[in-house]
């Protein structure tokens, strides 16, 4: 039996699994104005899930200088320390503690970072594959989605609307699309 074929006990395929970036995405969404979702990513950013038959663990890092918005005022504004402060705090970490499969659900307990701001966050989703895909290539697709107060992580700024309410929500949705290739095979 191969290495893609054996599942460990927490019913993922062994193996060090290594992220294909051009095919995967990080993300966010946040209720902007009450009415309206701002959606923005990162285009740099790293992972690593590595599996045993006893354990698996997931680890990733996001370059929070790589954020892309539609407006550069606005791009400035969010790297400011008002938000990300890129100055202080160029990278947002990722890792996990317990990595389970309860029926079809991905359930990732973890750490997140961001602004030196650690809390535990739980991200659930599903997997595809393993599949070996063009060039002879095994590929495992993992899909997570997360919320988060915004504020927990230094992430404050705000702005009251004149008829109430705030410009932007504390609730953020992290969603993350992870195509990792099995390294070695």
């Amino acid at each position: 039996m191969s290495t893609t074929t054996l599942e460990s006990a927490t019913g993922l395929p062994v193996g060090t699994w290594r992220l294909d970036p051009t095919h995967s995405t990080v993300g966010f969404a946040v209720k902007h104005m009450i009415v309206a979702t701002f959606r923005a990513r990162f285009e740099q950013f790293d992972a690593i899930l590595t599996v045993d038959q006893d354990k698996a663990q997931l680890v990733g890092t996001v370059q929070a200088g790589s954020l892309i918005v539609k407006d550069e005022n606005f791009q400035a504004h969010l790297g400011s320390p008002e938000f990300f402060d890129l100055e202080g705090y160029p990278e947002i970490r990722f890792a996990s503690t317990d990595i389970r499969r309860t029926g079809d659900e991905l359930v990732v307990d973890g750490d997140l970072t961001i602004k030196d701001q650690t809390y535990r966050v739980d991200g659930r989703g599903i997997v595809s594959g393993p599949a070996v895909t063009l060039g002879d290539v095994t590929k495992l697709g993992i899909a997570l989605e997360t919320v988060i107060d915004r504020t927990q992580f230094g992430l404050s700024w705000n702005a009251p609307l004149p008829k109430g309410g705030f410009a932007v929500a504390n609730e953020v949705t992290i969603t993350v699309e992870l195509e990792l290739a099995l390294s070695g095979a």
